[in-house]
């Protein structure tokens, strides 16, 4: 495999990994960064743009990364919440009044953030253009029923978190999500990440696939236990209509899909992007840029939810909009804050590390939280981070 980038003295482990990926465990297509204290230190990419293509990935290929543009995107309610132009203590309905039906007139914009507004499924699934029209969506969850009171317990909201995200930041600014990422952070910063692809980069983004891993990766012991299988394998179970709250599963090597604005599953972006974002959510990045204040930082860590998934059918840990460290979705350490895609990319923060991480794939594989080849890389990042000689975990 030819390994494309740099890698600083000290983080050969992580290429060691980037390299196994493709040998061992399946890669096709792949980039990873890492930056260390705002510099960047690990810069890798290999494989094919398309999962199932020829074309070589370069240093400014792009991908989709589902799930992991929702830590990207908490950076938006973060950002208006640290500008006091959003209160994670009011009732959701304070800015979106019609969203008090259906038993949710208590929730917090808090139990929004943290997969606890009980709503991560509709009672009929959004067609495509109905999940990309900016209207339906949130007309859909406000009226939801609440599937628990809100605040009691949390459930991931894998879909619904696009509409509900979007709309509140809306009603409280005017503005999209996708608008303010551009304007006020990506720009900024200089990151290729898009939540709405312009029309003018689909040309740098690759064409994503299913994949199986091949039989040498030897990853049976990652079964999941029964009660999970039974979960996603139920159509009438929680697990599975979250993830179908579009019905059918969309394309999402379709342009319009691509284009649409879905904070919870459509960012595109590359992995050099994620990894600054992440960078400059802890402190400040080359150029003296940042995006969080030291308390917003500290808000970003700090565990809103925690304990049996109501949709995910594991325990997982919650801040507000950010995943964190814990079984069933490792990073770097308790410290760590950031989001898994589904498939595969991988994206987070750790302040007492100093680390910011990005790996995208174009070859999708069944993995929800914890994907072997971003597991495998974490792993050996946590190593060169280690002194020398050091035998931690």
């Amino acid at each position: 495999m030819d390994i494309q980038g740099v890698v600083a003295e000290g983080f050969e482990p992580v290429r060691d990994a980037f390299v196994r990926n493709f040998e061992v465990l399946g890669d096709r297509g792949a980039a990873v960064s890492v930056y260390r204290d705002g510099r960047k230190v690990v810069d890798l990419w290999g494989g094919t743009k398309d999962a199932n293509g020829t074309e070589p990935w370069t240093g400014d290929t792009a991908q989709i990364v589902r799930s992991a543009t929702k830590g990207v995107a908490a950076a938006v309610p973060l950002l208006l919440h640290q500008r006091g132009l959003l209160d994670l203590d009011a009732p959701v309905s304070s800015y979106w009044p019609e969203f008090k039906a259906g038993g949710k007139d208590k929730t917090l914009v808090r139990h929004l953030l943290a997969h606890q507004a009980g709503v991560p499924a509709l009672d009929r699934g959004l067609t495509m253009a109905q999940a990309a029209d900016g209207v339906s969506g949130p007309r859909a969850v406000a009226a939801q029923q609440a599937f628990w009171e809100p605040g009691t317990g949390h459930g991931y909201h894998a879909q619904t978190f696009s509409w509900l995200l979007s709309e509140l930041v809306l009603r409280a600014t005017g503005r999209t999500v996708g608008g303010i990422l551009a304007e006020e952070i990506a720009e900024p910063l200089g990151l290729d990440f898009w939540i709405g692809l312009p029309e003018a980069e689909a040309h740098r983004v690759g064409r994503v696939a299913p994949v199986e891993p091949p039989p040498s990766a030897g990853l049976l012991r990652t079964r999941p236990k029964r009660n999970v299988s039974e979960a996603y394998a139920d159509p009438d179970s929680l697990t599975r209509r979250a993830f179908a709250a579009i019905d059918p599963l969309p394309d999402e090597n379709d342009p319009v899909y691509q284009a649409a604005e879905l904070p919870g599953s459509a960012g595109i972006g590359t992995a050099r992007a994620l990894a600054r974002f992440y960078a400059a959510t802890i402190g400040v990045v080359e150029d003296g840029a940042r995006i969080f204040t030291p308390a917003t930082t500290a808000l970003a860590g700090r565990e809103f939810s925690a304990g049996p998934d109501r949709v995910l059918v594991v325990a997982t840990r919650f801040g507000p909009g950010y995943m964190l460290h814990g079984p069933a979705s490792p990073l770097l350490s308790p410290a760590s804050f950031g989001h898994p895609g589904r498939g595969g990319s991988l994206a987070f923060a750790d302040p007492e590390a100093g680390i910011g991480f990005g790996y995208v794939t174009n070859a999708h594989a069944r993995s929800v939280t914890a994907d072997p080849r971003a597991q495998t890389l974490v792993r050996a990042l946590r190593s060169a981070l280690q002194p020398s000689g050091s035998c931690g975990s």
